[in-house]
């Protein structure tokens, strides 16, 4: 196949259906590194991350490593982690404070913003060497943009900017910050981490996927047939099963995958309609109303959207609250990172709540995720079986309907959403430039 022939590109994504190489052939992954994260808005962090001057985290854009710093200025910088004189990666820790950061190396520093600080041993450079040359500092990402508290990098030197990118999706940002008494969230309550032996698609596709849940989830329903409780003051949460009443109220569940550029979320699960009986849950109620009111806080509560995800790279969850971050490390390998989501203003026991029930639902040893993780492994395992060139998508596709906007609307347990990941794949994999 040539991979520079957009037509071949085109012919693996029909609307129905992908061809299995997609997530098998190498040179496919490479190029997804140069189109699809090369030319998207990408997430690399938030800004609760690095609250102080010279606070850093490391991230990467697809296969590019980079650091998200704050500068002196106050200001949020993303720029690559490699040195700009032999290219060796020049901060090696996840996270952490620091003035200066310095390449182990020969000894060269740079700022907190990534301009060139000094060279050691500059004497040994003739006059034709122009240490204050800016092409010496850290290459910065083309473009950086923040939408409350999530930070956006795109390596795009143009292009739609990130409000334009994220289009009605960043109003799952805004159902997420607005569940904080204070209006904003924060990401520093620790990190999962863990690795899958499959395509980072995969997870991309299942976060919104809700056809897999009575099936891959099975082991968490209790004999009354209801899901173990996800939030304080719960004794049980949500009914799940693929027939009677409990499926008739998930087959009403919004589906929505963006036209463009390939966001997509599922609508809220019937149990995020109750409102937990819980004095501390309480009290987090009443530091809603005393900002926003009564009716406006009965709104903030019942949040519209379950998962949503943001293509490439990042999802949000509204009743477990977390960000999840895909990061791609090989056609076959993928590191997932999942963020609990604190409220601030909220009691810090409720908060403290969240962390700990999301060691339950989405820790590389949980009741869901490894439920996630192992059908992950074995999809990159079949895939490889030559019985079937292509994967199906197919589910409520006769259905699909065009909103307001134009993007793709649905109800309940259809593929709608990941049909929309794959038409913003082909558009970015064979985009001119």
């Amino acid at each position: 196949m040539n991979l520079g022939d957009t037509a071949e590109i085109r012919s693996l994504m029909r609307p129905d259906r992908v061809h299995r190489s997609v997530y098998l052939d190498p040179k496919i992954f490479e190029l997804e590194m140069r189109n699809v994260f090369g030319r998207a808005w990408v997430y690399v962090g938030h800004e609760s991350l690095v609250p102080r001057p010279g606070d850093y985290v490391t991230a990467r854009i697809g296969s590019q490593p980079v650091v998200l710093s704050r500068h002196t200025d106050g200001r949020i910088y993303v720029f690559y982690n490699s040195c700009s004189h032999r290219g060796a990666v020049v901060c090696n820790e996840e996270k952490g404070s620091t003035k200066l950061f310095r390449c182990p190396y020969h000894g060269w520093t740079y700022a907190t913003n990534g301009d060139l600080d000094a060279v050691s041993m500059p004497r040994g450079y003739g006059e034709s060497f122009d240490l204050k040359d800016p092409a010496l500092g850290l290459g910065r990402v083309a473009r950086v943009s923040v939408y409350r508290g999530f930070v956006f990098a795109s390596q795009a030197q143009s292009g739609p900017d990130l409000e334009a990118w994220l289009g009605p999706a960043r109003e799952s940002i805004d159902e997420m910050c607005d569940r904080a008494p204070e209006g904003e969230v924060d990401l520093g309550g620790g990190v999962h981490k863990y690795l899958f032996r499959g395509n980072w698609k995969l997870q991309l596709e299942n976060v919104i996927d809700m056809y897999h849940v009575p099936f891959s989830h099975e082991s968490t329903i209790g004999a009354g047939g209801r899901q173990f409780g996800r939030r304080p003051g719960e004794s049980a949460g949500s009914a799940i099963s693929d027939r009677g009443a409990a499926a008739a109220k998930w087959e009403q569940r919004t589906a929505w995958g963006a036209r463009d550029f390939g966001h997509s979320y599922a609508g809220h699960q019937p149990v995020a309609e109750q409102i937990p009986d819980d004095p501390v849950f309480k009290a987090y109620v009443a530091a809603l109303e005393a900002r926003h009111g009564r009716e406006r806080t009965l709104e903030i509560l019942r949040p519209r959207r379950h998962n949503t995800a943001f293509f490439p790279n990042m999802t949000l969850q509204a009743l477990n609250h977390h960000v999840r971050v895909i990061i791609p490390v090989a056609v076959d390998r993928t590191e997932i990172r999942v963020y609990p989501v604190k409220l601030k203003g909220a009691p810090e026991e409720l908060n403290r709540g969240f962390v700990r029930q999301l060691n339950i639902t989405h820790s590389a040893a949980s009741l869901i995720q490894t439920d996630d993780l192992e059908c992950f492994r074995r999809c990159q395992e079949g895939i490889e079986a030559q019985g079937s060139e292509w994967v199906w998508f197919a589910r409520g596709i006769d259905t699909d309907r065009p909103d307001e906007r134009g993007d793709l609307v649905n109800n309940g347990t259809v593929e709608t959403q990941q049909r929309a990941q794959h038409a913003a794949w082909v558009r970015l994999m064979c985009a001119a430039g």
